[in-house]
């Protein structure tokens, strides 16, 4: 029987509701916590094993001591053959490292890592290209190429290469500096491989950077200007990151933050930075509301990476007739799986946004897309 080897980083994306833009360091878990937090990985987990034992896959599963993955698997009904490390009440990168190792040196066939970017550079350090790996997304950016779609997808690459249907490649993982990206800079740079399953279709692509040319800004000036002549008074604007919404606020002479979310109410910016708590403060005052959100460049992502704060409450508040998409003419044609994607943490409410929606790419311009 096959071995999979099951990791979680319990504090992986506990930031993102928060607007804490991650979750790396102590004093960030701290603040997160403060605010209200809740964690995100063991759901995300649980989704993963629920689906795999669902499809039928027979496994021996190698599990991380308590919340590292031993818990999840136990309240899925699944008791891990082996459990690697000592139960501790606050886990660190270095469990996650020794863990990994530990199935390396053991050869799983599998080892499948539940967290963001940090978690899977963490096991890169571990296991470098020795054992296949697959994260599952639970990190607040996700920009690797090393993970699921979502963790339901992560199941059916784990299933079809534990049978034997799945060759492997090499795929990056991505260094994000947190503290760079919590004050507003992007700072992403490759920093080494992983081999994964090759399922092309099923695996999300490296956040691919927006080009900075004179033509991509005026495409984003001839946006900016639809978007703001069709504003309608009364009504509250919760405006995702993205350098294409914040030529919004650039037209509008607001100062946007441009990886987090702000609040447009009343010809004034109501909330900046805001996190959940905030924004559905403010829906419950606004009689009405729209939110408007770019896709990742390259991933196709509108919802549930980087912008966590627009939570399933949020997005169910507003409604999907209210949610308008925005990306210029090259980013919509360079997504890398041609559609758009949702991975709110909520099934039931991807399931609710699958379908078609308008995508305004220039000046009184709009273009179908899919959601996946």
């Amino acid at each position: 029987m096959k071995r999979l080897g099951f990791i979680v980083n319990p504090i992986a994306g506990i930031g993102g509701a928060v607007g804490l833009k991650g979750s790396d360091g102590e004093e960030t878990l701290k603040r997160a916590i403060a605010l209200g937090a809740k964690p995100v990985a063991p759901g995300r987990a649980r989704l993963f094993l629920e689906e795999l034992s669902g499809l039928g896959c027979k496994f021996q599963l190698y599990a991380g001591a308590g919340a590292m993955g031993e818990d999840e698997a136990i309240s899925c009904g699944l008791r891990p053959s082996l459990i690697i490390g000592e139960r501790r009440e606050k886990t660190t990168a270095e469990d996650t490292k020794k863990a990994a190792a530990f199935m390396a040196n053991n050869e799983v066939d599998l080892l499948v890592f539940c967290g963001g970017d940090g978690t899977a550079r963490d096991v890169m350090d571990a296991v470098d290209l020795r054992i296949p790996a697959l994260g599952i997304p639970a990190g607040v950016k996700v920009y690797s190429g090393v993970f699921a779609k979502n963790p339901k997808v992560g199941a059916r690459i784990a299933k079809e290469y534990l049978e034997g249907a799945l060759p492997l490649m090499e795929a990056e993982v991505m260094d994000v500096d947190e503290e760079a990206f919590r004050s507003g800079r992007l700072s992403a740079k490759l920093y080494g491989y992983l081999k994964i399953p090759a399922e092309s279709s099923l695996i999300q692509w490296v956040k691919a950077p927006t080009p900075r040319t004179e033509g991509e800004k005026e495409n984003q000036r001839a946006i900016s200007k639809y978007i703001i002549e069709e504003m309608e008074d009364g009504c509250a604007y919760v405006v995702g990151p993205g350098s294409t919404t914040k030529a919004i606020f650039d037209a509008l002479g607001l100062k946007k933050t441009l990886l987090g979310v702000d609040v447009l109410y009343g010809g004034r910016i109501a909330a900046k930075d805001a996190n959940e708590k905030q924004i559905l403060e403010i829906l419950s005052e606004a009689p009405r509301a729209k939110i408007i959100v770019t896709p990742i460049g390259g991933q196709g992502y509108i919802f549930g990476r980087g912008n966590q704060q627009i939570s399933p409450k949020v997005i169910r508040r507003v409604g999907k007739e209210n949610i308008i998409v925005v990306a210029t003419k090259h980013k919509l044609q360079t997504l890398r799986h041609g559609n758009l994607l949702v991975d709110t943490g909520d099934p039931k409410l991807d399931r609710e946004l699958k379908g078609y929606v308008r995508v305004v790419t220039d000046y009184r311009e709009e273009r179908i897309a899919k959601v996946e």
